[in-house]
């Protein structure tokens, strides 16, 4: 038995449309993929690929332009789609045509050392897999991290279960942890809950913890495990990422499968799928949606930090989830976001769902009131979980002062990590779009 940590604060949004833990995996396959850069911070891409080429499962469709031995690889074999850009011909996203029947080529053993492992990693794509503390981007090759966290749960709304995800890869995950033991200084941390049945090899540290959202995020973990000092760096990845590396390591093959759950308000009926990661959306939840009466707001991801990405979509990392929710533009309702209907959620008494412990919702995504000035509510400090003043670190970013960011815990936190205070928020700030904007300017003013 590992160490117990209770966390107290957080928030579970109680949401119509999860799974009931009786569903068996549904396999379907994806006609296309894509592959985003943004998903992957701190990760400056240049295409190794052009539209019309073929590539197989693990090909490198772009490499960063600082550091080009990390890359981003073809999740599928097929031919490049297309190269989509947006504003100054910045990369949005590479799309492959997938081919049924492509076959990998076999991927050389990683090597005993630490530099050849962190380029065996880099080469097959499974780097960028992983984040790093401070500033919550792809680690920085030649660091060395003092210890590395492993999530092994999702707290996050209608979430899949990842111990069902990974059930049977104990080899896999064994390797996967003996491969980054080698990278690190310092110990292995993997968080579990606690009637989670996953196979952990002894020299790693399993630490169960129990609490509601935002226990699963991996920020939350390190500030109540072994937080991050100024001048120290530590690595993040999920237990997903461990078995990917652990099975390209014992098999040679890159295998880019994904478990995804389809879940939401306006799913008919909520599923789990297996696919390619970063396949297309329309497939997933084909016949799912039908009927339902509203305008939809498609997310991948879930709720709190998912994207908006809409029905011609595709899947976002960490690959794992579908949200569908109603948009909410099509609503006629009387007083509006005021109305006493027991049917609205709010973390407020002044709500009659208050009264109903037991109700699950089904809120859309109407923003319930303008944007207005900072308020110093003392809202999130009911949802953070972690020993700073989050809306002292808020005003310190938003008047990009570096000293006054550095005394209140900017090393530690990532945009996940105030999402929840996000949704609590009265002044309706987009603290997590605050909170990146802030960690990319002190890395810029700080390297």
């Amino acid at each position: 038995m590992g160490k117990s940590i209770k966390l107290n604060r957080g928030l579970d949004l109680r949401l119509e449309g999860g799974l009931d833990g009786s569903e068996k995996p549904i396999a379907i396959p994806s006609s296309s993929a894509a592959i985003y850069p943004d998903d992957f911070p701190g990760f400056t891409p240049k295409l190794s690929v052009r539209e019309g080429d073929l590539v197989e499962p693990g090909t490198p469709l772009m490499f960063d332009k600082v550091n080009e031995q990390i890359k981003l690889v073809s999740p599928a074999g097929g031919k490049v789609k297309a190269v989509v850009r947006g504003e100054r011909r910045k990369i949005i996203r590479v799309e492959v045509e997938i081919q049924n029947g492509a076959v990998s080529s076999a991927v050389s053993a990683p090597g005993k050392s630490a530099g050849e492992i962190a380029t065996w990693l880099q080469n097959n794509g499974l780097w960028t897999m992983m984040r790093q503390r401070p500033y919550d981007i792809v680690p920085t090759p030649g660091v060395t991290p003092v210890n590395i966290f492993v999530t092994a749960f999702d707290s996050a709304p209608l979430a899949l279960s990842l111990a069902q995800t990974t059930a049977g890869a104990g080899k896999e995950i064994a390797k996967g942890l003996e491969l980054l033991k080698t990278l690190t200084s310092g110990e292995i941390y993997v968080s579990t809950r606690r009637n989670d049945n996953i196979e952990l090899p002894s020299f790693v540290h399993n630490i169960i913890i129990e609490g509601p959202h935002p226990a699963g995020n991996p920020g939350v973990q390190i500030a109540n495990i072994a937080p991050v000092n100024k001048g120290e760096t530590v690595w993040t990845l999920d237990i997903v990422s461990v078995m990917r590396i652990g099975r390209l390591a014992l098999t040679g093959v890159a295998d880019w499968s994904t478990t995804v759950a389809i879940v939401g308000s306006e799913v008919k009926e909520p599923r789990i799928v297996t696919t390619q990661a970063g396949a297309a959306i329309a497939p997933l939840i084909a016949g799912e949606t039908e009927g339902s009466g509203h305008h939809l707001r498609i997310i991948a991801g879930n709720v709190l930090t998912g994207v908006n990405a809409g029905e011609n979509g595709f899947l976002h990392f960490p690959y794992r989830q579908v949200t569908v929710i109603p948009e909410g533009d099509d609503v006629d309702e009387f007083m509006g976001w005021a109305s006493m209907s027991p049917k609205k959620m709010s973390v407020n008494r002044s709500f009659i769902s208050s009264l109903l412990p037991g109700k699950r919702f089904a809120p859309d995504a109407r923003l319930n009131g303008g944007r207005r000035a900072m308020i110093m509510s003392e809202q999130y400090d009911k949802v953070m979980p972690m020993d700073i003043l989050p809306e002292y670190l808020i005003k310190a970013v938003l008047a990009r002062d570096i000293d006054q960011m550095e005394r209140l815990g900017i090393y530690e936190v990532a945009p996940e990590d105030f999402a929840l205070c996000e949704y609590v928020d009265p002044s309706k700030l987009e603290l997590q779009k605050i909170v990146r904007k802030g960690l990319d300017y002190l890395r810029k003013e700080l390297e």
